[in-house]
């Protein structure tokens, strides 16, 4: 049977789907309420044994398209697709049928259609109109189910129902029926994840094995192995968005047609392979999964790590997403209609937020994008949501649509729920000022729920702790984590504060005692035990760790999509190379192949180039054919290619990216990884975990301060109150040189004097037989005593 023969348009249905947009659009009290009832039944939704399609296109009426030349295009596959395949190509029946609107919504109940599934791949499909001149054009599903050729390519019709009846954590949201729907408290801690750099696979579904494999081996009592205690000990994970990112600027495209009839199309299928930190969205496609990071190309990987750690032994790990709706690269112009945006920003583009289509599409891609089994969310940059007050000729926070974010109501299994949510929101930034004045409690402010966290000064922007006086010139914002920090997530390492403390001039006067290298020292400062003794034995809030920081795993800006900046950006990132790559590391055969296999044999070769490249792309403007000219007439000659030219720059630049993403996945750490710290680390969230009342703000018969007078060292002490009548004190070494030595629990700290503490924690420098007394305390050591009541 062809598929115009098995499809069919239902008249009927798509008559009342049509008659009940008018009806929402003139019953409901507001436009935007009418939007968001609409919004639920846009995307392609199987619905028994039909499709129903809906779409927002205001462009249709931008452009006058008379409703004969709007179409369903659905494209079905003549043969197997092999979504595990580097490249294939396929043939595609397609058929065009007939689609109905009214204003700007368009929508068709279609029959006969192929939904995938794990199992199965289903037909494609996209909205299409023809213009005067008989050319199409089509418009791509932003709420898409399931996209495995990315978001600039035709979407896949998708069984959600199916996928959600499949889900191995069906207990896990049985037990949190109520008779209210379930607010999802604040973890003890997190572990924030980079999935294409977390495992050797780079996928959902082989972060979901590595976790499983952990789960078994806690079942079966076995003994852990090289690099296990990183994962655990956590309440949560959050991971890095696992949205649909950029696609390569000047291509190859993920699809790509050929030989095009009215009844068939031959296609050249590409596996996406982009690789990117996960921040450049473009989007569209946020309730689905970026296509990179499944290994089978089935949005059900991102259920099964959701289910893995749902059913975690012990208990059960919350999985937070990181979301991010504050902007869009300039590439959703190309996959989004032009309603909306709202102009451009430094990272591409505003969006329409007072647009109430807009507005409604967007939450409703939060709300499909959680139910895959997000526990909480974080949402990036806050304070990029912003609209255009044309009375004040000011831009505006749209604090409402964050509160909208927060009351958007989830299900699952039945279930209904509501996730935790973390903003990260520095307003005022980007003003000059931001760093002293953002109070980093806006929106919680703003909100008034107990629940809603901000991430916290030293998370957000103080970030540099290798620098001698960090610690001690951020004292005041130290302080106020202590009186303040309830409801901030806490902790220096994360992706923004390790991409941003290798970036930092090495000629600055630099905390040598952190390590013998510029790795060691880096390495030291994002993975320090004092620091960590700091923010989860002292400080309120919940700390947050990064696994490339704890795995000691190096990490930096990651896109290899650019062309046109492509080689600009790398020249910013180029100073990395002195902090996260030495030249035994680089002389690995398996590291920096491309770069290698260009010309730069060796790290001084590569350091050389980003010596020169950098100055050169400030004194030409970033003039690609100059520099390419400067380059070429160094003396002695550079390595690297035998002529440079704009084209070879720019085969550099992905090569660093490609190379660095490889070179930052944490399987090549794991090995050379201390247990000591990493079991301090595992005894330190232990302790957190068991003393969940940290995570409350100090009180005022606590105590935060620093030894004085300082001597060329910042010491931290602090005594926290139980509620049950007992005391944590900690000692916290956090830079400069040793102190003389001393007995902690002799020091003039009020509440601290009498008997009864015992020694509950010591930093790995600190020798086995300590067990108390008099001690000279160095660089990053710490000691946390605790005493019942």
């Amino acid at each position: 049977m062809t598929l115009e023969d098995r499809v069919r348009l239902d008249t009927e249905a798509t008559e009342a789907l049509v008659a009940w947009c008018q009806t929402q659009l003139t019953a409901q009290p507001t436009a935007f309420d009418a939007e968001q009832a609409i919004a639920r039944r846009l995307g392609a939704q199987k619905v028994g044994d039909r499709v129903e399609f809906g779409f927002w296109t205001p462009e249709l009426l931008d452009h006058r398209v008379p409703d004969g030349d709007i179409f369903l295009e659905i494209l079905a596959p003549s043969e197997d697709i092999d979504l595990t395949r580097a490249h294939q190509t396929v043939t595609f029946e397609r058929t065009y049928v007939p689609a109905m609107r009214y204003e700007a919504h368009t929508f068709a109940s279609v029959a006969g259609l192929k939904a995938g599934t794990r199992e199965t791949i289903g037909d494609f499909y996209a909205l299409a109109w023809r213009d005067a001149a008989g050319d199409w054009h089509r418009i791509l599903d932003p709420l898409a189910a399931s996209l495995p050729f990315g978001v600039m390519a035709p979407a896949e019709i998708y069984d959600l129902d199916a996928m959600q009846a499949a889900r191995a954590d069906l207990a896990y949201y049985s037990g949190l029926s109520g008779d209210a729907p379930h607010s999802f408290r604040p973890p003890a801690n997190i572990l924030q994840i980079h999935v294409p750099t977390a495992t050797a696979g780079g996928t959902l579904a082989s972060l979901a094995r590595h976790f499983e494999r952990l789960s078994e081996r806690l079942r079966a009592d076995l003994p852990p192995e090289d690099g296990d205690a990183l994962y655990l000990g956590y309440d949560a994970v959050q991971l890095l968005p696992v949205e649909p990112t950029t696609v390569y600027e000047k291509g190859p495209d993920f699809w790509r047609e050929s030989e095009s009839g009215d009844t068939g199309v031959s296609v050249e299928l590409t596996r996406p392979d982009t690789t990117n930190w996960g921040y450049d969205v473009v989007i569209s496609g946020m309730g689905a999964v970026n296509p990179v990071l499944l290994e089978t190309g089935r949005p059900d990987e991102l259920v099964d790590l959701a289910a893995t750690l749902h059913n975690f032994p012990g208990k059960p790990k919350m999985l937070i997403f990181d979301v991010v709706f504050g902007h869009s690269d300039n590439q959703g112009l190309d996959a989004l209609n032009a309603h909306f945006f709202a102009g451009p920003n430094m990272y591409g583009q505003n969006l329409e937020y007072k647009n109430p289509a807009v507005r409604a599409i967007l939450l409703e891609m939060q709300r499909r994008k959680v139910n895959f089994g997000a526990d909480g969310v974080r949402v990036d940059g806050a304070q990029d949501f912003k609209w255009w007050d044309t009375h004040g000729q000011a831009l505006r926070h749209d604090d409402d649509y964050l509160r909208q974010m927060t009351q958007v109501d989830q299900q699952i299994a039945g279930v209904p729920f509501r996730p935790w949510f973390i903003f990260e929101d520095g307003r005022p930034w980007p003003q000059e000022d931001w760093e002293l004045s953002s109070s980093y409690r806006a929106v919680i402010e703003l909100l008034g729920d107990e629940d809603i966290f901000q991430w916290g000064p030293l998370t957000f922007a103080h970030n540099t702790p290798f620098i001698y006086g960090f610690w001690l010139s951020k004292y005041w914002r130290i302080r106020e984590m202590a009186t303040h920090g309830a409801n901030w997530i806490s902790g220096t390492a994360n992706h923004d504060t390790l991409r941003r403390g290798t970036q930092v001039n090495p000629k600055l006067n630099i905390n040598t005692r952190l390590g013998k290298t510029r790795m060691e020292i880096l390495d030291t400062a994002y993975d320090n035990p004092a620091v960590s003794m700091l923010t989860y034995a002292a400080l309120p809030g919940v700390p947050m760790d990064f696994l490339n920081a704890a795995a000691r795993a190096s990490w930096g800006f990651i896109r290899n999509q650019d062309d046109r900046y492509g080689v600009k950006v790398v020249a910013e990132e180029a100073i990395s190379l002195k902090w996260q790559v030495d030249e035994y590391s680089y002389s690995i055969p398996s590291s920096f192949r491309r770069l290698k296999e260009i010309g730069f044999e060796t790290r001084e070769e590569l350091v050389r180039f980003f010596e020169v490249l950098p100055a050169l792309v400030e004194v030409t403007e970033y003039d690609l054919d100059k520099i390419a000219d400067l380059l070429n007439a160094v003396e002695p000659k550079l390595s690297g290619p035998e002529h440079f030219t704009p084209r070879a720059l720019k085969v550099i630049a992905r090569a660093w990216m490609d190379d660095m993403h490889e070179y930052c996945n944490v399987v090549h750490s794991l090995p050379l990884l201390d247990p000591r710290q990493t079991g301090f680390m595992l005894a330190l969230r232990s302790f957190r975990r068991d003393n969940r009342w940290l995570r409350g703000n100090l009180d005022t018969n606590d105590t935060f301060d620093y030894l004085r007078p300082v001597d060329g060292r910042t010491v931290f002490v602090c005594l926290r109150h139980a509620p049950d009548g007992g005391q944590v004190f900690t000692v916290t070494h956090m830079e400069g040189g040793e102190t003389s030595e001393f007995d902690p629990l002799t020091l003039p700290v009020p509440g601290i004097q009498g008997l009864g503490w015992r020694l509950a924690l010591k930093t790995p420098s600190i020798g086995d037989d300590y067990v108390g007394g008099p001690i000279v305390l160095h660089d990053s050591a710490g000691l946390v005593y605790k005493r019942a009541a």
